[in-house]
Order: C-alpha cells, then sequence, then structure tokens
C-alpha cells in the first residue's frame, strides 16, 4: 500500500548560485557522505548532483507527509547509491521507499514513492 508519493524539481541554476554565493547552503543542504561526493564530482556535475539530492530531499519531505521543518530537516534525509550508481534514501528509513533522479541541463527533478 502507498502511504505517499512526493515529486520536486529544481532548477540547477539556482543551486548553482546558491552555492556560489553562499557556501554555507552545502552545509544546509548535503550532509558530511553528500557533500564528499559533490566534492569528487566536477565541473557541473557537482551542481546536478547538488541539485538532484535538493530535490531527493524535498520529494520525500512531501511523500512522508510532513515536508522540510520540524519533523524532518536536510541533514536527516540522506542520499546514497547502491552498487549499480542507483540512488537511495539512506536515513531516516529506506525501506519501502522508492526514490527516482533525473537530469536535463536546466533541471534535477526526483520522485519519491512511500510503501507501508
Amino acid at each position: 500500500m502507498i502511504q505517499g508519493i512526493g515529486m520536486d524539481i529544481v532548477e540547477i541554476s539556482r543551486i548553482q548560485q546558491l552555492i556560489e554565493r553562499q557556501p554555507k547552503f552545502l552545509e544546509r543542504i548535503l550532509t558530511v557522505a553528500e557533500r564528499e561526493v559533490f566534492e569528487s564530482r566536477s565541473g557541473q556535475r557537482k551542481f546536478e548532483y547538488a541539485a538532484g539530492r535538493f530535490a531527493a530531499k524535498e520529494a520525500f519531505a512531501k511523500a512522508y507527509g510532513t515536508g522540510i521543518g520540524k519533523e524532518l530537516s536536510f541533514q536527516t534525509i540522506e542520499t546514497a547509491t547502491d552498487h549499480r550508481g542507483k540512488p537511495y534514501i539512506k536515513t531516516p528509513f529506506s525501506e519501502g521507499v522508492h526514490l527516482s533522479i533525473t537530469h536535463s541541463r536546466e533541471f534535477a527533478a526526483a520522485q519519491v514513492v512511500i510503501e507501508k
């Protein structure tokens, strides 16, 4: 049974501008492990990664039903990739959570389905 569905889309250029103007923005939206992945990327791939993770966390919060705020923060939601490179939600829980992230030249989008 589906408990919730969430999706989010963000302009990659908007995330890039925020990171370039306010470097602490990265610390706010990415966990330590996610920042390590961000730093391992080069050029535009860094900003695509950050935008995709931002969208994934927003989508998860929407599917969970609370949004980002009192119960969930960008730091309590962590993403990772499996051995094939498929992204998944690592915390606050991963069982029954399905994540898809996509990018185009201008946008990053994510969809999350949470099953009971």
